[in-house]
């Protein structure tokens, strides 16, 4: 009972984390907005009509939507993730994305969680051409991801075919930590400006593991940032949805 007391309390802090961060990202939209009114002084119908007109470069900053979701509609599951991208030279974005999940993995013989936080360091390429004044992004993009996690094997059954006694289910196994996971990402998606420098984005992802650490005789099943695992297969698959907002630093003439 304190077990379950304690998830729900944790979860609860970090639900509460979520949404003050939420609200931090709204005034900072508020505190920018008069950005808008420079612009529109900026792309004037002459400007939008001239071959050169000005993109901008700056800081977009987001969260996944999908992990919050997930986090309020499913009670084994907590989660966030942080994204941040950067343009640095023409279509190319550097890009980088932090978080933190506990991950459930529940079947009839087993049950495992894995909790912990994970880092994803990468670049995108915009393979969109914008009309003037547009910053809409179709994008390709490669991450190397790590994690560093722990894994609570909750119970499991031990494989018989007698059926004369009841089945041996061992609660014993206890947590593992200490784990680590690396993989290398592939990513598609888009981010489509909804509001002056205010994105909405999708992306879904190809994952394959380079090195991991394992508990003794036994495997990971689920990976925080990765996700779930499937037998005698390297790869996995994993989606996102976020909402970002782009600071401007400053514009570069494009002709």
């Amino acid at each position: 009972m304190n077990r379950i007391v304690k998830k729900h309390t944790s979860k609860n802090n970090l639900l509460s984390a979520i949404l003050s961060l939420c609200c931090i990202l709204c005034f900072q939209v508020n505190l920018i907005a008069q950005e808008r009114n420079l612009d529109s002084e900026t792309n004037t119908p002459e400007t939008l009509n001239d071959t050169t007109y000005r993109e901008k470069y700056g800081l977009r900053i987001g969260i996944d939507l999908s992990k919050l979701a997930r986090t309020f509609f499913e009670d084994n599951y907590t989660g966030f993730l942080i994204e941040g991208d950067m343009r640095v030279y023409k279509n190319y974005y550097a890009a980088a994305e932090i978080g933190n999940e506990t991950l459930p993995f529940n079947e009839d013989e087993i049950e495992v969680s894995a909790s912990g936080s994970f880092i994803k360091l990468g670049v995108n390429y915009n393979a969109y051409e914008n009309w003037a004044g547009m910053e809409n992004i179709v994008f390709a993009g490669i991450r190397y991801g790590f994690s560093t996690f722990s894994q609570d094997v909750e119970q499991y059954r031990i494989y018989t075919r007698n059926t004369y006694f009841d089945d041996d289910i061992r609660r014993d196994r206890g947590e593992t930590s200490g784990l680590t996971t690396g993989w290398i990402e592939l990513m598609a998606g888009f981010k489509v400006e909804v509001l002056n420098n205010l994105f909405l984005s999708a992306n879904v992802q190809l994952k394959s593991r380079v090195n991991e650490s394992k508990p003794e005789d036994f495997d990971n099943l689920t990976i925080p940032g990765f996700g779930r695992t499937f037998d005698d297969s390297k790869f996995g698959i994993g989606y996102g949805y976020s909402i970002s907002y782009l600071i401007p630093i400053f514009k570069k003439a494009k002709n």
